[in-house]
């Protein structure tokens, strides 16, 4: 077994308890579906067994059509990467913030406020990132059915 191939096992075990489905997109990355209400259990978990670092929070907009929103956080070790998928509803998307376990998460759970209206609970910096200030609410663009702003 390859290094990388422990580092998954490992990761996925540590995330047993919390997983609702297992999918291996690539050879070096396994994606598990976590629950919203189980997110900061599991990041917890990988945070006590020091079990690599937080690269990435990523979200996807599936559509107005799908009726859901996917938030992921990119864990790495070496090659590994290990990510928890978290599907919520795109009419009251919410994850709670990762902060108070891994503060740098600011940046990226920002961006998921800004970019897709995805309301991160109890996140301590909501400011802008990328938007100017008179941006209207409500206009998120990276949602699906983002309409260009005249005049922006």
């Amino acid at each position: 077994m390859t290094s990388i191939e422990t580092a998954l096992q490992t990761a996925s075990a540590i995330c047993e308890a919390w997983t609702k489905e297992t999918t291996i997109p690539e050879a070096s990355r396994i994606d598990i579906r976590v629950e919203a209400d189980d997110l900061l259990a599991a990041v917890q978990a990988l945070y006590d067994a020091n079990w690599g670092y937080l690269s990435a929070i990523t979200g996807m907009d599936l559509g107005v059509d799908k009726g859901e929103m996917v938030v992921l956080y990119h864990f790495c070790e070496g090659a590994a990467v290990f990510t928890l998928r978290v599907y919520i509803p795109r009419d009251d998307p919410k994850v709670p913030s990762v902060y108070g376990i891994i503060p740098s998460v600011s940046f990226y759970e920002r961006e998921l406020i800004e970019m897709f209206g995805i309301d991160v609970v109890d996140t301590p910096n909501r400011d802008r990132l990328f938007t100017p200030d008179d941006w209207p609410d409500g206009i998120y663009p990276m949602r699906k059915d983002f309409e260009h702003l005249q005049g922006s």
